[in-house]
């Protein structure tokens, strides 16, 4: 929901520390050349604004919660500036939703300045290729619904997970930098929790991992200072350099 949460006076809502403003998670990454962004969260627009992101190659696609999906209609802008389409990537329940919940974009009848102009394409778990940019989807499940990560050479993304299918482990080894769902301190029927992502890190043994999708009740300062040397969490704006 994003923190502060609304409605919300607990100390991490209110609190001034930059690292505890939180919009829907997302991440982009940018290889050879390439941009490719996975999930137009809710908060899209200000963080494509925030990064100084003006132009996108491919959006991929974890799964269909609104979070991940809703900012799909803002890529209008860069359909008008850069007279293009952008090629969107999911699997194909996921693309299912994304084509009701947008029904409009994939209307016969709608007018090409109301729409976001994007060209499906349904993935399973084998690995394709954007711009010659190699990337791997992940099996994994939160709760009981199969979902994507996705690794693009020393580097994974797994948000919004509860457990790793014993076949996606061999996808995750040899990491440079993963990046991990970790919701909250308490269980969660859908999330893996702080100690659970701790868990999972160690098993998975990249050089450094970083812990996504925090609730209100994740003190940045206070839980960092409890982590081990090769775990962080992740804040808004965070850049990560692997290699050149």
């Amino acid at each position: 929901m994003g923190v502060p949460m609304v409605g919300c006076n607990c100390q991490v809502c209110q609190s001034n520390d930059s690292r505890d403003k939180r919009t829907r998670t997302s991440v982009l990454v940018e290889q050879n050349g390439a941009c490719i962004l996975i999930d137009t969260s809710s908060d899209y627009r200000q963080q494509m604004l925030r990064a100084g992101i003006t132009d996108l190659d491919a959006v991929i696609y974890t799964h269909y919660h609104v979070d991940h999906i809703l900012g799909m209609d803002d890529l209008r802008s860069l359909n008008i500036l850069h007279r293009k389409s952008i090629p969107i990537y999911s699997s194909l329940e996921t693309m299912r939703i994304i084509k009701r919940v947008f029904a409009y974009t994939f209307s016969d009848n709608a007018f090409l300045s109301d729409i976001p102009k994007v060209v499906p394409n349904v993935i399973d778990s084998k690995p394709f290729v954007v711009k010659e940019v190699e990337i791997i989807p992940i099996p994994l499940l939160h709760g009981k619904l199969p979902i994507f990560g996705f690794r693009i050479g020393d580097f994974a993304y797994c948000t919004d997970v509860s457990q790793i299918p014993e076949s996606s482990y061999e996808l995750l080894q040899n990491l440079k930098i993963l990046v991990l769902g970790a919701l909250r301190y308490k269980t969660h029927p859908t999330h893996f929790s702080i100690e659970e992502a701790q868990h999972e890190a160690k098993r998975i043994g990249a050089q450094e991992t970083f812990f996504t999708h925090l609730s209100h009740s994740v003190s940045h300062s206070r839980t960092e200072s409890e982590l081990p040397e090769d775990v962080h969490l992740a804040y808004d704006g965070l850049r990560l350099t692997i290699g050149e």
